[in-house]
């Protein structure tokens, strides 16, 4: 993963039980810093600001293509408006992407997850 960590800290998708002050909780567990939630687990992700989101950091993402059909972007507080290039990657992977700021993105994936639909998420850590 993009954080250099070899295991995730949950082998599986959880919903995210709250956000803030730097970081999550979700299943009993507490995180500091951004989370990619993947359907392989729940990883720690080193992107602190939405202009450090590109395809080296959603590596993990795309190598996971397949596994999930919608993935939503948590941008901290900052709107942020995806490149077209990165987009155009979204779409050659056969993956819906939507963007918002972090709060929406946690409600967004609560709900869907909860649907049982496939999705994964990258959500920026926010104070």
């Amino acid at each position: 993963m993009s954080s250099g960590e070899a295991a995730p800290h949950l082998p599986r998708l959880a919903s995210i039980d709250a956000y803030g002050n730097g970081g999550f909780r979700f299943a009993g567990l507490s995180h500091r810093g951004s989370l990619l939630c993947l359907p392989s687990g729940i990883w720690a992700w080193g992107v602190t600001r939405p202009a450090e989101i590109d395809e080296a950091a959603l590596a993990p993402v795309f190598a996971a293509a397949g596994e999930f059909a919608l993935f939503i972007v948590g941008t901290g507080r900052d709107v942020w408006v995806m490149p077209d290039a990165l987009r155009e990657r979204f779409r050659q992977a056969g993956i819906v992407v939507e963007v918002m700021t972090t709060g929406p993105a946690v409600r967004t994936f609560n709900i869907l997850l909860g649907e049982q639909r496939r999705v994964a998420a990258a959500l920026i850590a926010v104070d």
